[in-house]
């Protein structure tokens, strides 16, 4: 099962990334620290920072072409 990551949505290979459980139970999968810190101690959202913003747009397109 290919893990995705919670901020990009970038795929996460087997045995990469991190795991971040929250006291309320939630779970997050990061592929990068870059995700991680943006998301959980910058709390910022995926659509308003424009890298991560771009590589969701990105995917959509390709999966439109696709179907």
């Amino acid at each position: 099962m290919e893990k995705k990551c919670s901020f990009c949505d970038s795929p996460i290979e087997l045995g990469r990334g991190k795991m971040y459980v929250k006291r309320d139970g939630t779970v997050f999968y990061f592929c990068s620290s870059k995700c991680e810190r943006n998301m959980i101690k910058l709390g910022r959202k995926r659509r308003k920072v424009k890298w991560a913003a771009a590589t969701t747009k990105s995917k959509a397109k390709a999966n439109a072409k696709e179907s």
